[in-house]
């Protein structure tokens, strides 16, 4: 049977064959057991689903004995950060992130504010459906709205990380339609900022429908439309952040990741001088760094790798292409408000426009072809073989990368070189390698 969890716990569709209020229930009831605590809290994104699952998942925490406080729509940092301040025991988001609307998933932290491991994980999902021992009278536990303050201590907490007001600037937000509609344009404003707030009215049935981190094109025209400094994406439960510089160009999680970066080094809280960054970060992301005397280290794709990292490492700072960041010294997740007045912060703190800051990566061009053969032959020998070829016909000055599919028998690979037609041939030749077999 393939295991219930996933990269980023349950997901499926809402009210589907795997996502229904009855698995939720039993999630609840489960991790209360495995984790054990006095209290839960359970936030959602904006999804017609949410509520559904939210009374069911709450119904198996209370029936196991912990109080559970419902925070309502709030992103997924939020959920972290009471977690890890003490304020829960156990934490679960029901959000399905960046997916489409019939979409939805169950995230789970433990105290300390971090998401489940693996072993974690498999615990809960042996304990789904069991009986154990359960509370009765009045140690059944109790359900009720959370104090707002729980999200305005939140709130607080990121304006309390800003380098420097970026009083006067003006930006553009895309909530997605999701978790930052209730937060994101008050804590911009309360930052110092101009904002103008879009994709914002909390209509879950359009959950990054056309909008959000997934789709900046309404984004660019609106930065545009408004003669705003910047502006800035989240997807559906606010844990990512992209940006869109004046001039409506993209800059993407690499930069924003640089531009963070450069910010903690430039004020000594960098540790070990060092960002955690995946094997899908370009190549002149890892150049800028190198040459700014950040070090880099890259792990496989997905937030849990870049977490590992940090944590074996003592590193502060790492993220993904995505948006996706995790700044180590005042959360535990990824937070993409957090990670948006952070280059507010850095703009205020220096005086240079975005566009100016996300100069220091110059993005070498990139090519993905995606060729049918068996996943194995990502390691065959005369693949092999002629990726190392390549690779030192590029001479350090572009890469290859090859990674088979985890779902379908694909192998995907990844050229990156100075120049695109560089780039087009290499990755042609590679695919046609690949596909021999």
């Amino acid at each position: 049977m393939a295991r219930l969890f996933g990269t980023d716990g349950v997901r499926g569709v809402a009210n589907g064959d795997v996502l229904t209020a009855e698995l939720a229930l039993q999630v609840g009831l489960a991790a209360a057991q495995v984790l054990g605590g006095r209290t839960a809290v359970i936030g959602r994104d904006t999804r017609p689903s949410g509520p559904m699952l939210e009374a069911a998942a709450a119904a198996g925490f209370a029936a196991a004995g912990l109080d559970v406080l419902l925070l309502g729509v709030v992103p997924t940092p939020t959920v972290a950060h009471l977690c890890a301040s003490g304020a829960a025991d156990i934490g679960l988001m029901i959000s399905a992130s960046h997916n489409p609307m019939p979409d939805n998933g169950l995230k789970l932290f433990a105290a300390g504010g971090l998401k489940l491991s693996d072993a974690q994980e498999d615990v809960v999902e042996a304990a789904l459906g069991t009986t154990g021992s359960r509370p009765t009278g009045t140690a059944v536990g109790t359900v009720s709205a959370a104090d707002p303050a729980l999200v305005g201590a939140y709130a607080d907490h990121l304006l309390s990380t800003l380098e420097a007001a970026p009083t006067g600037l003006k930006i553009v937000v895309d909530c997605a339609q999701g978790s930052a509609s209730a937060v994101a344009p008050e804590v911009y404003r309360r930052a110092g900022a101009e904002v103008v707030a879009v994709f914002s009215d909390g209509d879950g049935a359009h959950i990054n429908d056309g909008c959000g981190a997934t789709h900046l094109e309404a984004l660019q025209a609106a930065v545009l439309e408004h003669g705003a400094d910047l502006g800035l994406a989240h997807d559906g439960d606010a844990d990512r952040c992209l940006a869109v510089d004046a001039t409506g160009a993209v800059v993407d999680g690499d930069k924003v990741l640089a531009i963070c970066a450069l910010g903690l080094k430039a004020r000594g809280a960098l540790a070990h001088d060092t960002v955690v960054a995946t094997v899908m970060s370009n190549l002149g992301f890892v150049h800028a760094m190198r040459d700014s005397g950040i070090e880099v280290v890259q792990t496989a794709v997905g937030d849990r790798y870049v977490l590992e990292a940090m944590r074996d490492g003592g590193y502060s700072l790492g993220g993904e292409q995505s948006g996706h960041l995790v700044l180590g010294d005042h959360a535990t997740t990824g937070d993409g408000l957090l990670t948006g007045l952070q280059v507010l912060g850095r703009m205020a703190a220096t005086g240079s426009s975005l566009a100016e800051l996300a100069a220091v990566v110059q993005t070498l061009p990139q090519v993905l072809v995606n060729v049918r053969a068996e996943r194995t032959r990502a390691q065959a020998p005369d693949v092999l073989d002629a990726v190392a070829a390549e690779e030192a016909a590029l001479a350090g000055a572009g890469r290859v990368l090859l990674r088979p599919s985890g779902t379908e028998p694909v192998v995907r690979v990844m050229v990156e070189a100075p120049t695109q037609e560089q780039a087009d041939e290499v990755a042609q030749r590679l695919a046609s390698v690949v596909g021999r077999g």
